[in-house]
């Protein structure tokens, strides 16, 4: 009795980070490169999560990169320019509901990049949800890719507007 239901408890840990990762859905990724000579890039997607309850993206790692951060940008209402800053608490995924990670908005940061990212190249890239767990996701390199100005669709979401992000990153993530 007592093998079985070890037998049971084991397969169950084994089975159960499957199951929470089934309700987060990821869709259009693709990665940015910053201007020549600047080791930074930039990775837009939209995260789907289909399931009852929410979760959030805490992390996200690149073998390629010195630091992979998520971050947004911040528009000073004085100065009318947005800031891009480091959200260390990760974003909200809420039940039943979309979240874009665009330009001009919520994006992972790719710092430090061991190497230029070429067009047309894919990229792992391994983001953890605190529900769904580990997720490794191909992403296509695209620099070439235009804002998607008509708030549709997973890139874009009008939030191309080219403001100065003054941090010194040199991407327009």
């Amino acid at each position: 009795m007592t093998r079985t239901f070890a037998a049971i408890c084991l397969a169950l840990a084994t089975a159960l980070p499957a199951l929470a990762q089934s309700y987060i859905e990821i869709d259009d990724p693709y990665a940015r490169v910053s201007r020549p000579n600047a080791p930074t890039g930039a990775v837009f997607m939209t995260l789907k999560n289909t399931g009852p309850t929410d979760d959030r993206l805490i992390a996200a790692a690149f073998a390629g990169a010195r630091k992979t951060e998520l971050h947004t940008h911040i528009l000073n209402a004085q100065t009318g320019v947005a800031r891009m800053i480091e959200v260390e608490e990760g974003f909200e995924l809420p039940a039943g509901s979309l979240t874009p990670l665009a330009r001009g908005g919520k994006h992972i940061m790719l710092m430090g990049l061991d190497a230029p990212l070429e067009d047309g190249e894919m990229i792992s890239l391994s983001l953890t949800f605190e529900g769904a767990g580990e997720i490794q996701v191909m992403v296509p390199v695209d620099s070439r890719r235009a804002p998607d100005h008509r708030g549709q669709g997973g890139h874009g979401h009008g939030h191309g507007h080219g403001h100065g992000h003054g941090d010194g990153h040199g991407t327009d993530g």
